[in-house]
This record gives structure tokens, C-alpha cells and sequence, in this order.
């Protein structure tokens, strides 16, 4: 009798392992949220003063950190659907070059929502659960703004929202049926032209690539 309660009580736990170890199947919802750090990696044009370009007259981009969010509908074991979103980054322009005297001369907040469609390679019982995305971002800038002396000389700046590619790699470690730990990184195409003027009615624009690399790490959990 104790044999067969502990043959069952055996089974029972090799039943209760591998439905913890099960990842993902068609239907399943996956919401991941951490913190998530935009590193940009800028390459401007020339400051365009009435139309006539200065290319010694550049800048800079920082970085910010905020939380991250996403959401992935599973279409089958393999391929998934994500929606990126977050918290609104926060980001100082730098002048460089000729305009190195103007030091941090301006905010901006963005968003990057991104839409991607995931591969996961592995077994769908495996406990790690690599994958790769390929996707469209679409990033919208707002609340530019002037600061310290430049805001007395300059106004009206305004950045283009930008359309481009995305790539994703990323990964999943389950814990148990619901919960993982994650960990992701996105390259992200973004393009913007700033765009402003000054008291005496001069009109200025500026070409920048900002194509950032944002990473991620935080949890997943499973519906």
C-alpha cells in the first residue's frame, strides 16, 4: 500500500514538474515589464540656418531609463505578436561642435511604440525560452522645450515623429507555469528633423538619426 501512495505521490510530482516547465502555446497572453534603458546612438547633420547647412554645428542625445512594458499574443507554439509601450523617455539635447557653447540647450519626451512579430526556436516544454522579433516602430516626440539661456534666444522647436524597422532578441526563463524572468534588447530605426527659430525671425533645422539600442529586464507572466 505505502508502495503504491508512493509510486502515485512520485507521478503526481513528475506531472506537476513538467506542467511548470510548459511555455508557450498558441493562445497563450504574455505581459513582460521591467526597466527598460534607451541608449542613443546619434548621428546628426548640420544645423540648417535659413536653409544653408553648417555641418560643424551638431549635437548629442543622452540616454534615459524608464519602465517598459509589452504584450505578446501567441499564434502558435512558434510565432508570437508583441506591442512594446512604456513610460515616457526623457531626453537633453547637447550642442557639439560650434554650438559646444550652447551646452544642454533643450528637453524632449518620446514614446516608441513598437510592433513585432516573434519566432521562439525552442521546444515549447523547454524552462528557456529564447526569441527573436522583427518589427515596425513608430516613435512620437512632444514637450520640446528650451532651456536655461536658450530658451531667451530660441522658439517654437518641434521634432518629427519617426517610422522605421526594429530587431529583437530576447529570452524568457520560466520559474513556473506563470512567471519567468526576461531579459531583451531592441535596435530601433529612429529619424527626426528638429525644427525651430529665433527672436529675429531666423528659421533653423536640424537631420538626426538617433537609432538607439534599448534594452530590458525585468519579469514575464503568462495568462
Amino acid at each position: 500500500m505505502n508502495r503504491n501512495v508512493l509510486s502515485l505521490t512520485i507521478a503526481a510530482a513528475i506531472a506537476v514538474s513538467a506542467t511548470s516547465a510548459q511555455a508557450y502555446e498558441a493562445g497563450d497572453f504574455i505581459f513582460r515589464g521591467g526597466v527598460a534603458s534607451v541608449q542613443t546612438n546619434v548621428d546628426s547633420g548640420g544645423l540648417k540656418t535659413n536653409g544653408v547647412e553648417e555641418k560643424n554645428k551638431t549635437v548629442d542625445v543622452n540616454n534615459d531609463t524608464q519602465l517598459g512594458l509589452s504584450f505578446t499574443y501567441m499564434l502558435s507554439d512558434k510565432f508570437g505578436v508583441e506591442l512594446l509601450a512604456a513610460t515616457p523617455f526623457k531626453h537633453t539635447l547637447k550642442g557639439k561642435g560650434d554650438l559646444a557653447g550652447l551646452g544642454d540647450f533643450a528637453e524632449v519626451k518620446h514614446l516608441p511604440p513598437t510592433v513585432s512579430l516573434q519566432y521562439y526556436p525552442m521546444d515549447k516544454n523547454s524552462r528557456f525560452q529564447p526569441y527573436l522579433g522583427l518589427g515596425l516602430n513608430y516613435t512620437v516626440f512632444f514637450s520640446e522645450d528650451f532651456k536655461g539661456s536658450a530658451s531667451d534666444t530660441f522658439s517654437d522647436l518641434e521634432m518629427d515623429s519617426s517610422m522605421g524597422l526594429s530587431g529583437q532578441l530576447g529570452f524568457d526563463y520560466q520559474l513556473n507555469e506563470h512567471w519567468a524572468v526576461n531579459a531583451a534588447v531592441w535596435y530601433m530605426d529612429i529619424n527626426t528633423t528638429a525644427k525651430f527659430k529665433d527672436n529675429d525671425g531666423n528659421r533653423y533645422k536640424l537631420d538626426a538619426e538617433l537609432d538607439p539600442l534599448v534594452y530590458m529586464a525585468g519579469v514575464s507572466y503568462r495568462f
